[in-house]
């Protein structure tokens, strides 16, 4: 199979150069979507190996993968999974999430965060973001997963096909979930490790996945709206 790696990111010249070179030895193509940075994050990405696709603004997360998928499509992908730039997930869980798609048990893999694997996850974001999220997406969006938020995700290609992605914003977790479950999607959860970056996840604001609970549950609610 055909597999690559996309990456949304943003300011992250610290951390992508690594990330990159580890990923790299694992599938045929990796893809940085740089979205919009001001610092040196495109030009260290692409000395390390990957292709580098580059937004003129910062349009958001969603945007940046729907911008990396549909290039991976359009040049032979076979799967496609999303990695995060700031060295929060572990390279070596890769094989893992790739592994019931190759096997053809899913046409989908999540990782979990919450199916026994190391993470230091902000309590604040454990104990309010998260199950808020949880309880959105489960009542308006009728998704049951131990970890719906998750941007550790792999897909098929015809599976990528059925699941474009129009939420710019940090919504997008709940849009791919929702269209995944519509388009009848088979869909595995494999326990993941992350290890967070960055404090000052807020309610409000702050960066990094999750970051913002309102502003996630405003967007969760305004893609149901769209999708109906």
């Amino acid at each position: 199979m055909i597999i690559f790696c996309i990456i949304p990111a943003f300011n992250e010249e610290k951390t992508i150069g690594e990330v990159v070179k580890k990923v790299k030895t694992l599938v045929d193509n990796i893809v940085v979507v740089d979205d919009g940075s001001s610092d040196k994050t495109a030009e260290i990405a692409a000395v390390s190996g990957a292709v580098v696709l580059r937004h003129p603004l910062n349009r958001g997360q969603g945007a940046a993968l729907e911008t990396g998928n549909q290039y991976a499509l359009a040049h032979g992908a076979e799967v496609v999974f999303h990695f995060d730039a700031d060295g929060q997930f572990s390279v070596e869980d890769i094989p893992a999430v790739l592994e019931p798609i190759i096997k053809g048990e899913a046409d989908a893999v999540l990782g979990s965060r919450f199916l026994g694997k190391e993470s230091n996850m902000p309590a604040f974001k454990k104990k309010v973001i998260m199950p808020l999220a949880h309880l959105v997406n489960r009542f308006l969006l009728g998704v049951e997963l131990s970890d719906p938020q998750c941007g550790f995700r792999a897909l098929t290609s015809s599976a990528w096909r059925k699941v474009s992605i129009k939420q710019d914003g940090m919504a997008h977790a709940s849009e791919i979930l929702s269209k995944m479950l519509k388009n009848k999607i088979k869909i595995k959860e494999v326990p993941v490790k992350v290890i967070y970056q960055r404090a000052g996840q807020g309610l409000f604001g702050g960066r990094g996945m999750g970051a913002g609970g309102i502003r996630i549950v405003k967007d969760i609610i305004l893609a149901k709206l769209m999708n109906d």
